[in-house]
């Protein structure tokens, strides 16, 4: 999870609601794009595997409190480029509800916010990998740069998401930009790692030869637009 319970309470979850509500809307529409790209049982697997992948990396990958949010290594970009943006959305926020069902329910009530700071990353993800990929280029092809820009994208993006919605929910005082600084700071140290799993991961992908036309993975993994 991302906001801390507390931060934001009263009427002023409202916006959450109406923040998760769009990007639940826009996640439809991923997937029904993406239904018609692959195919129902395709679009079903990759978004099940997401979603185990995404509540592993809660669960399992190392995650440290700091500042006004928790530092997790939650891989965004790699999801998306192994099983594409609609599977991607839908892993980031069943896995998200999945843990706070199960594990962590008194982070219910952030869910809206938490999910929010998720997803909405990851669609500036999906349309900067529209201007910087070539149409031409699976994506196992991808160079170092475009890993790095593709991560920084979706990490800058959950911070200033987590910063908006701590200064929504607790003012301009100079304990929470202090708060604030101190978790983005820890939070980009991700993108150190990030693009060398990427690029790793696709790395394996490219080898996986049977893999590309299993409907395992996007069809963009292994073949140009």
């Amino acid at each position: 999870m991302h906001i801390e319970p507390g931060l934001v309470m009263g009427p002023k979850i409202l916006l959450s609601i109406a923040t998760a509500g769009t990007a639940g809307l826009f996640t439809a529409r991923l997937a029904l794009q993406a239904l018609r790209e692959q195919g129902l049982a395709s679009l079903a697997l990759r978004s099940v595997i997401a979603t185990a992948c995404v509540f592993s990396f809660f669960e399992i990958l190392p995650h440290h409190p700091v500042g006004v949010s928790e530092v997790h290594l939650i891989l965004g970009s790699t999801l998306f480029l192994l099983f594409g943006a609609a599977p991607a959305a839908i892993g980031l926020a069943a896995g998200l509800l999945i843990q706070g069902l199960f594990f962590a329910p008194f982070d219910l009530p952030q869910y809206g916010m938490n999910v929010s700071t998720l997803l909405f990353p990851l669609f500036g993800l999906r349309a900067l990998a529209g201007r910087i990929i070539a149409p031409g280029t699976a994506y196992v092809d991808l160079k170092y740069s475009q890993a790095l820009a593709l991560s920084t994208a979706y990490q800058g993006g959950v911070v200033l998401w987590v910063a908006f919605w701590a200064l929504y929910g607790a003012g301009v005082t100079s304990d929470n930009l202090h708060a604030i600084v101190t978790f983005g700071g820890a939070y980009m140290l991700v993108v150190l790692i990030e693009p060398l799993a990427d690029l790793a991961v696709l790395a394996a992908a490219k080898t996986l030869h049977g893999a590309k036309a299993s409907g395992l993975f996007t069809r963009r993994l292994h073949h140009p637009a």
